[in-house]
């Protein structure tokens, strides 16, 4: 996986979030649906609070980044992500998943310490 930052961070020493091949694929082509540019637009990870346990993550499509963003390039997917969020989500992997039951976006963070029962909330 690429860890090629945008911003100019070193991807050696900045907290590290990595996406698949697979939600890279889903989202370009999310991207292309909605007419978005991928060389300027992306995909905005964000934690928000929320749920029964507490704190929720939030995906949004953003024509550009902005100033305080960390900027992750992963499988030609570039992915915003604020200060306030990162301290929450650094580590994680962004994934998509296809089942029977449900088909979408999943992140796999080693911070979290609990989730509600239904997966769409968490604690750190």
């Amino acid at each position: 996986m690429s860890t090629d930052s945008v911003d100019g961070g070193d991807a050696e020493t900045r907290p590290q979030i990595e996406i698949t091949e697979d939600a890279a694929d889903q989202a370009r082509s999310l991207l292309e649906r909605e007419g978005l540019d991928d060389g300027d637009a992306g995909l905005r990870l964000f934690v928000q609070q929320g749920g029964c346990a507490g704190l929720s993550y939030g995906m949004r499509f953003d024509d550009e980044p902005d100033d305080e963003d960390t900027i992750y390039e992963h499988h030609g997917l570039r992915v915003f992500v604020d200060p306030a969020s990162l301290k929450y989500i650094e580590g994680s992997i962004l994934d998509y998943e296809h089942g029977l039951q449900a088909e979408g976006f999943h992140v796999e963070n080693p911070n979290v310490v609990s989730e509600c029962g239904c997966g769409e909330s968490f604690r750190t």
